[in-house]
């Protein structure tokens, strides 16, 4: 019986836009690919927890396109007071909407699958199957999610996978920050960790150690052809989307471009997507998206996958990027 191939997946941020991961991820099991290790940053963080907890992407695919995103903007008494109140929460709070529901939801997910803590994912050799990133604004810099958990003397094995991705997808301003004590009793705010690496392709191979598997990514892209084009700047509307797209994607652009092969082995998801003939970008906070727009992204995840099948060779890959 032929073996089916195995990677190890990363997954970028982008809010709503998961539902291309999905996609992707789908036409990579139709392929024959089984996963081993998954990582992933904010949207990336959820679907590679469910990838984890032995969710396929046909089940996936279920879930997120009867979702309805708009629960994630969790509300409270100030919220409901129009531009001031939401100025309020942030004043108190550090940001408008709560993520207790995405993070209850998450977990009722995992806890089907009989997944809740990081011990449900440890894999043979101690290491654990999931990675996700936040960033610690206390301190200023990228966690890694559940090995940098031991910063705060915490058990990682008893920890929840759900808090971990809590953290990784609390985008600052639009979510609360995370709150964790550290011993000395001070109070950490983690936020989204697309804020300091949104597409952390390096996570599972940092390019020093012999391969066995190929580590893939999933990377979003803002127009159909998925090229590095010149964004408009034309009002303040403009400008502040281009200083948040620069904070979550330059970082990791440069990377990927400093990195041989981090191109050559991403999938390339493109979020412009065209209904009754016009043609719109998802960005990460629309959780407005309507169900015939999230069909739409799910099949630019599958024609990506597919795109990238065609031309992907792991033997060739190591022959030119890890020759030796």
């Amino acid at each position: 019986m032929r073996q089916m191939p195995r990677c190890n997946g990363v997954l970028e941020g982008g809010g709503v836009k998961g539902i291309g991961h999905v996609g992707a991820i789908q036409a990579l099991e139709q392929a024959g690919y089984q996963f081993h290790r998954v990582a992933g940053s904010s949207a990336g963080a959820i679907v590679a927890a469910l990838v984890a907890a032995g969710y396929h992407g046909d089940e996936m695919a279920e879930l997120m396109k009867t979702l309805d995103y708009m629960k994630f903007k969790q509300t409270d008494f100030l919220d409901r007071l129009g531009a001031a109140g939401k100025a309020l929460s942030i004043l108190f709070h550090y940001g408008i909407y709560s993520a207790a529901y995405l993070e209850a939801w998450l977990n009722e997910l995992l806890m089907k699958k009989h997944v809740a803590c990081f011990r449900d994912v440890k894999a043979a050799d101690g290491t654990y199957r999931l990675q996700v990133t936040s960033v610690d604004l206390t301190t200023q810099e990228l966690l890694v999610l559940p090995q940098d958990l031991r910063k705060f003397h915490i058990d990682i094995d008893s920890f929840p996978i759900a808090a971990a991705v809590r953290m990784s997808m609390s985008i600052p301003i639009f979510y609360e920050p995370y709150l964790l004590k550290g011993q000395n009793g001070n109070v950490h705010y983690l936020v989204d960790g697309g804020l300091l690496s949104n597409y952390p392709i390096n996570l599972l191979d940092d390019g020093t150690k012999p391969l066995k598997i190929p580590t893939i990514g999933f990377q979003f892209c803002k127009d159909s052809d998925c090229s590095i084009t010149a964004k408009p700047c034309n009002t303040i509307i403009d400008y502040v989307k281009l200083i948040i797209s620069t904070l979550l994607d330059a970082y990791d652009n440069d990377q990927i471009e400093k990195a041989k092969g981090n191109r050559d082995r991403s999938i390339r998801i493109s979020s412009a997507i065209t209904i009754n003939g016009d043609k719109k970008n998802i960005s990460t906070t629309d959780f407005d998206i309507t169900e015939t727009e999230s069909e739409a992204l799910y099949q630019n995840g599958i024609q990506a996958a597919q795109h990238f099948l065609k031309h992907w060779n792991f033997d060739k890959w190591k022959r030119k990027y890890r020759n030796s």
